[in-house]
């Protein structure tokens, strides 16, 4: 029997959702603060078991196993696989439906990020959405403002509040057969891709298996974790904000080069239903690259992409927000609005005592610039008492930007009426 869902209107989402927003959370153990009386209750022990087992396992393996090419080799390749499988996978096809998958490109991916043992798809994506929606909030499961040993790892390490997490619509997600079924056999998933298939290649294929072990399986998911861990602690630390500085998220290509690609963050934050991280051609983003060959074989398909006139006004506003903050710093001479205003007659009176010169509305005292004149100091001295404006614009010399900035200093008064004044002969 085929059960049809009741779809609520927007209005009626919007305002329970509000609604829920506003009733302050149920008081639970969680809330209370950590001591070392109750820190046991505090700690979600299968994460801290795992990412804490798998290090030491690693080490330990290192040590007492030698390291074959081979195996190596083959590591790094299921390093890249499986690391891809989160970025191509759960993050930009699963969480921010970037692009659209075939059913075999679904089934690698899906293969690939239980491989990385990070959680069902459903799980890791809820949390990334909440991510976007709540960035920087106490909300945001991995808050940055938390520090940076938080957003890397010591989320994972603490019990989460479900009812101080921000809420996100995975309804896409759980209506999705194939991510149902990994979710509901999640262990299973984790278990065969992340251990017994990289192990069983090394020790089947050249008969490495205790090396396929330590290296193939424990050390490259010990890589593959912190790499993925980067794009929610470091790249909200480290780089540029090219296009927004509202929140922490930045650009850099090392933190692009160490999770293959996220890096360019601030990036994604702005746009994040964009199938690129990075958009230059020179930009280390490989899970960009996965995504655009497979649609050259037709595994891949519509493949969104912000409008490049949007990204241009995010990196102009961003561009002006500097200038404006560094235009602060300079000294741009007195503010017209805080001259004083003479009239043209009494501008003429002033000058026959002191060097002033008009040019555009506005007294100039060119006293101090007499003997720096480029064209002499006569030329200087024949303006005195006149307006120059049409000599300064290019009847005499057409003057360069930095000689008008440098005007801009020597500035003492505004004349009545502003503009060019017609000089009246005396009778």
């Amino acid at each position: 029997m085929t059960q049809t869902a009741t779809v609520a209107p927007q209005e009626d989402i919007v305002s329970k959702e509000i609604e829920l927003l506003q009733q302050p959370p149920k008081p639970t153990y969680l809330d209370e603060p950590i001591t070392l009386a109750n820190w046991y209750k505090h700690v979600n022990w299968l994460h801290a078991t795992l990412l804490t087992s798998t290090p030491l396992l690693a080490i330990y393996g290192l040590y007492t196993t030698p390291v074959l090419p081979k195996t190596f080799l083959w590591s790094f390749i299921y390093y890249y696989c499986t690391g891809l499988g989160i970025t191509a996978g759960y993050h930009r096809l699963w969480a921010h439906r970037a692009y659209t998958a075939s059913k075999p490109l679904q089934l690698l991916l899906i293969a690939f990020a239980s491989g990385a043992v990070e959680g069902s798809a459903r799980w890791w994506c809820r949390d990334h959405r909440a991510h976007h929606r709540y960035t920087d909030t106490d909300r945001d499961p991995y808050n940055a403002h938390r520090g940076l040993l938080y957003s890397h790892v010591g989320w994972m390490f603490i019990k989460q509040n479900p009812q101080r997490i921000g809420r996100s619509d995975i309804s896409d997600l759980n209506a999705d057969p194939l991510l149902r079924f990994q979710h509901r056999h999640y262990g299973l998933f984790a278990l065969t891709f992340g251990v017994l298939f990289p192990w069983a290649v090394a020790g089947f294929g050249w008969g490495d298996w205790r090396g396929g072990f330590f290296f193939s399986a424990i050390a490259r998911l010990v890589f593959v974790h912190h790499a993925t861990f980067c794009v929610n602690s470091l790249a909200h630390y480290l780089g540029d904000t090219t296009y927004d500085d509202k929140h922490t998220p930045r650009d850099h290509f090392v933190t692009a080069f160490l999770s293959l690609g996220e890096g360019y963050h601030n990036f994604h934050h702005e746009f994040p239903q964009d199938y690129r991280n990075a958009i230059r051609f020179h930009q280390y983003d490989p899970t960009k690259w996965l995504i655009r060959i497979s649609s050259w074989f037709g595994l891949a398909s519509h493949l969104k992409q912000f409008p490049d006139n949007e990204v241009q006004k995010g990196q102009l506003y961003m561009i002006q927000k500097k200038l404006d903050a560094k235009r602060v710093t300079l000294n741009w001479g007195v503010p017209l609005e805080k001259l004083p205003i003479f009239t043209f007659e009494e501008f003429q009176e002033i000058s026959k005592t002191k060097n002033w010169t008009l040019i555009e509305g506005i007294i100039h005292d060119v006293t101090n610039f007499m003997d720096e004149h480029p064209g002499g100091k006569a030329f200087l001295r024949s303006s005195i008492g006149r307006d120059v404006t049409t000599a300064f614009n290019g009847g005499v010399y057409d003057h360069s930007n930095a000689a008008r900035n440098l005007m801009s200093m020597l500035r003492v008064g505004v004349i009545a009426g502003g503009g060019e004044v017609e000089h009246r002969k005396t009778k």
